[in-house]
């Protein structure tokens, strides 16, 4: 059976990252004789009336699937809507995109986090800070702590505070948006597990370490190292991504105490480069193996 597949970016941000992506899982799509054709975002606008939801894009001629590498869930919903197969869900993305309510959805498989408390929501900035609630925090996760704004990526809007003053100060900056307190996992600092799952397994492995620094992301500096996974590690990892509901995920693991594994987060749309750099397993092609069986099956 023929089919054919979109795999759609974000327009509008700067650099090669999210094409780079797009233009790996292309390659892998071609060399399994499906052809993909890449759109970025702002190329596919969602179109409603009473009487129809449509995408409106250049030839009107609609995929059997889309890779969905960008985090425009209202896109991403609108191509669901209209009967297209999404890779993965517009509500996965959702929900991966918020950390917030990825370490809910995880909280509700009884699978291993931080512990964390979520900062209640506030409309604006205050000049003023509640400071009952840092109190709380204070007294259930001790210090230093995390703050984690839930809405960032490349461990950027992750904050570790080590002090009142510095728990005060950070939340006072970013208040009005929504953010969570979390426990400082100690014994990993500057250094984590990533996993890529693609359906029920884990396909490639490695440990990111940074020198410097208490996020071990290879974009803030981090070294990376082949890994192979422990049996319990490979089952948090597919049970973290099936709690989203993700076909496929970039799942970010932490050494708890006795290097038991923790999660971190997970990554809907986790790059593949450095990982291939790193372990030479080329990601792209078990994604795709993966949605072939999906839309063949």
């Amino acid at each position: 059976m023929k089919i054919t597949g979109w795999i759609v970016y974000n327009g509008y941000l700067k650099g090669n990252k999210f094409l780079d992506y797009t233009e790996w899982l292309q390659v892998a799509a071609s060399k399994k004789g499906v052809f993909t054709k890449v759109w970025k975002n702002n190329e596919l606008l969602s179109y409603l009336t009473s009487q129809k939801l449509e995408i409106i894009e250049a030839n009107n001629q609609l995929p059997d699937f889309v890779i969905f590498a960008d985090k425009d869930i209202y896109l991403a919903n609108q191509l669901e809507l209209i009967g297209i197969k999404v890779y993965n869900s517009a509500d996965s993305i959702r929900v991966s995109d918020d950390k917030i309510l990825t370490y809910q959805a995880l909280a509700s498989k009884n699978l291993p986090i931080p512990n964390t408390i979520i900062a209640p929501k506030m409309f604006i900035n205050d000049s003023e800070i509640d400071h009952s609630v840092c109190e709380s925090a204070i007294k259930v996760l001790g210090l230093p702590m995390i703050l984690k704004e839930a809405f960032g990526s490349f461990g950027e809007q992750v904050y570790l505070v080590h002090s009142r003053d510095d728990l005060e100060q950070t939340v006072l900056s970013i208040q009005d948006k929504p953010f969570i307190f979390q426990e400082f996992i100690g014994s990993s600092y500057g250094k984590d597990i990533r996993l890529h799952v693609v359906g029920d397994q884990v396909v490639a492995g490695m440990v990111r370490t940074a020198s410097d620094d208490f996020r071990a992301n290879i974009t803030a500096g981090g070294t990376m190292q082949a890994y192979q996974p422990s049996t319990t590690e490979v089952d948090i990892a597919v049970a973290a991504t099936k709690a989203i509901n993700a076909d496929f995920a970039g799942v970010d693991l932490l050494f708890g105490a006795d290097n038991q594994p923790i999660i971190c987060e997970i990554n809907s749309n986790a790059h593949i480069r450095n990982m291939y750099e790193c372990t030479g397993v080329n990601v792209a092609d078990d994604i795709v193996d993966y949605i072939i069986g999906k839309q063949t099956s």
